[in-house]
Order: C-alpha cells, then sequence, then structure tokens
C-alpha cells in the first residue's frame, strides 16, 4: 500500500512514511493531533492492542476516526462462495467490518467519546469481473492464506457460478453508498 501511494503522489514520497507495527507503533505517547483507521483492524490479530496504540499516540483532545469496511451484498456472496469452495475461512484475522459495537467498547474502555459522523455518499463502476480478477491475483487479505492454485481454480470455479447468479461479469456497474465514519474524542485529560 506504500508503494501504491508513491506511485500516486508521481513516484515521490508525499510525507514521510513509516512502516510499523501497529500493535507497537515507534512513535512517543501524544505525538499526533489524530489518526486514522479505515479497512485495517480486521488484518490485525490483536486489533485491541493497535487501538491501544492509536489511542496513546494521539494527544488529549485529538480525534481517532474508524471507518471498518465491507462489502455490497453480490461481493459477499462472491467471498462466501470461495470460503466454500477452497475450505478456508474468510473472516478476517482481526475485528469483523460490522463489529462496531466491539470497537465503540474497546476504545470506551481508553475513556473515548463517540460520535458518529453523518454519512459520506460515495460511487464508482466496476464490474464483478474486475472483483474476480482480484481474487485470482491474492488482492484482498481474505485470499492471502490460499494457495495459488487453489485460488485461481475456486476463480474459475466462480465465474460460470456468479455469471449464472448476476448476469454477464463484464457488466459496468455504477455503485453508491454510504461511508460511515466514527470520531473517537480523545479525552482532554488521561489518568
Amino acid at each position: 500500500m506504500l508503494g501504491k501511494l508513491v506511485d500516486k503522489a508521481g513516484g515521490h514520497v508525499p510525507f514521510p512514511l513509516v512502516l510499523a507495527d501497529a500493535t507497537q507503533m515507534p512513535f512517543p505517547g501524544a505525538a499526533f493531533g489524530g489518526a486514522y483507521l479505515r479497512w485495517v483492524l480486521h488484518l490485525i490479530p490483536d486489533w485491541r492492542a493497535a487501538v491501544g496504540e492509536m489511542v496513546r499516540v494521539v494527544r488529549p483532545s485529538g480525534i481517532v476516526l474508524a471507518n471498518l469496511g465491507g462489502y455490497d451484498e453480490t461481493r459477499f456472496r462472491v467471498q462466501t462462495r470461495f470460503a466454500e469452495l477452497t475450505g478456508v475461512s474468510t473472516d478476517p484475522v482481526g475485528l469483523f467490518w460490522t463489529d462496531v459495537d466491539s470497537l465503540d467498547a474497546e476504545m470506551a474502555t481508553h475513556g473515548t467519546h463517540v460520535r458518529v459522523l453523518p454519512p459520506v455518499h460515495e460511487s464508482g463502476e466496476d464490474t464483478l469481473g474486475d472483483f474476480l480478477e482480484g481474487i485470482d491475483e491474492g488482492r484482498w487479505s481474505w485470499t492471502w492464506p490460499v494457495p495459488e492454485d487453489v485460488r485461481r481454480g475456486a476463480v474459475a470455479e466462480i465465474r460460470p457460478w456468479a455469471a449464472e447468479r448476476f448476469g454477464p461479469l463484464d457488466r459496468v456497474e455504477r455503485y453508491e453508498f454510504e461511508t460511515v465514519w466514527r470520531a473517537y474524542d480523545i479525552p482532554h485529560r488521561r489518568s
């Protein structure tokens, strides 16, 4: 992802980048005014430690913004079919994408206060074939534990299954959805 960021910035590092363990960040406490978590807690087995580190490195009166992510119903059904074919769970190793209650509870143990922000409307276009190509390439974290030959074999079986259920895989579909962000206010004083 860091390489992609540099590519999108024209091949130059746009700001200081650090590659580190989210459960043991190499920063002093209260070093930042805010932190941003998007589609990442599902990748971290000890996500609670990562949350604790986020709170630790954000100064009092700062904010941690979080969005857990997720897929639409069609892609979730494809993901479920992939799990059936490979015998490998596609559940996240960390926090489940929709489990905002657990995130809120963990953040509360650090004295934060949650605010659910107004939804952000997002839209775009893609094809189901593009999503399947991502599975074939091993782009999604839930495909990583699956050996390449098994992953590619499953995609070959999923293509006709998906076309039968959802229509042409190369059909460009416009999608619109609301992204809901949660803002966790770090208390002015910590005990």
